[in-house]
């Protein structure tokens, strides 16, 4: 008896601390108080270090019971619970007790978690990336009235009047993950639409897209105009260029607009659609026209430029073009360009 009263008393005890625990960051959370003062109320309490990182901006928070912020090594966390908003992890929360973690410090742990989600979400929501993709639709939709957008892209977390442009990605990476390499410290949300990527984005750092994406930016401005142009950029692109902005196409976007029955029906399209079975010749001539230059066309194809002069010869004669006459040129990046949009 006397051991089952001793068990029935520490589950009191228990009870009591795990309700205490629960009021604490209630209170706290109705404070509305930010990241450091909730690690360091949660160090405090725990009587040892705790800690805050998020993911998108690598903030790191760490803070003693005496209530100062720890710049020390880092001891080995002792028990350690993800942030997690809207169903994406967003960060972690840790303690940093010397010895076994103590009975209460999970619970402390998910109650600090999700007082910093709400942190997040209150101060600064774009640091979580994927979006609800029926929000995503609204803000890029052409028959979005400008209210409804306007709507979405609060929800979204973006603030009135902040520019927003659009990126139509195809991607092998999850969307959060280029969405947070691109605009890695202002607000940026992510949503798959049917075979394609969104990424809306207050800043775009065309060098933070990772090998293997493919991507088209719009212009900033209206959301609506910024995916179409952000989707016509994406056919643009090749392997040898994947990332375009629209507003770099200049007049080659207008080849966008052609109707297809036409591109496929003009000779020059027609001839290229033929030379590209030959993979060799398909990539000798893509170089070439990329750079203009028969000995650079050689250098990165790694080829001796007379090799090269011998391959652009016999597919001048395939095309029925004189590709070493400026004119020549040109056309063949016309039809280059066309046929690729076709294959897009």
């Amino acid at each position: 008896m006397e051991a089952l009263a001793l068990r029935l008393s520490q589950l009191d005890r228990l009870s009591e601390g795990a309700i205490r625990v629960v009021m604490f960051y209630d209170t706290l959370m109705r404070r509305r108080v930010d990241l450091p003062a909730l690690a360091r109320a949660s160090a405090v309490l725990a009587e040892c270090v705790a800690g805050i990182r998020l993911h998108g901006t690598a903030q790191v928070i760490r803070m003693t019971p005496s209530g100062t912020r720890e710049s020390g090594p880092a001891l080995p966390a002792s028990t350690t619970v993800p942030i997690t908003l809207d169903e994406e992890e967003i960060g972690t929360v840790w303690l940093e007790r010397p010895g076994t973690a103590g009975p209460l410090d999970e619970l402390l742990l998910d109650r600090l978690a999700i007082a910093a989600a709400g942190v997040v979400e209150r101060y600064g929501p774009a640091r979580t990336t994927m979006a609800d993709p029926a929000l995503v639709e609204l803000v890029i939709s052409a028959d979005t009235d400008e209210a409804a957008r306007a709507r979405a892209l609060r929800l979204l977390g973006f603030a009135a009047g902040l520019p927003v442009r659009v990126v139509a990605v195809r991607s092998p990476l999850p969307l959060d993950q280029v969405g947070a390499l691109i605009c890695p410290a202002r607000p940026v949300k992510a949503a798959p639409l049917g075979d394609t990527g969104v990424i809306l984005a207050t800043t775009v750092d065309r060098a933070g897209f990772p090998g293997g994406v493919h991507a088209g930016i719009g212009t900033a401005g209206s959301p609506d105009r910024s995916w179409r142009q952000a989707r016509t950029a994406l056919r643009f692109t090749t392997p040898r260029e994947p990332v375009i902005r629209y507003g770099d196409l200049g007049a080659l976007a207008l080849l966008a607009e052609i109707p297809q029955d036409a591109a496929q029906d003009n000779a020059d399209v027609a001839a290229i659609a033929r030379m590209a079975a030959s993979p060799e010749d398909l990539e000798t001539l893509d170089v070439y026209c990329a750079t203009g230059s028969l000995r650079r066309a050689a250098d990165l194809l790694h080829l001796h430029h007379s090799s090269v002069a011998r391959r652009l010869e016999q597919i001048g004669r395939t095309l029925g073009i004189e590709l070493t006459e400026p004119s020549g040129l040109t056309r063949t990046r016309l039809a280059l360009t066309a046929w690729r949009l076709l294959q897009s």
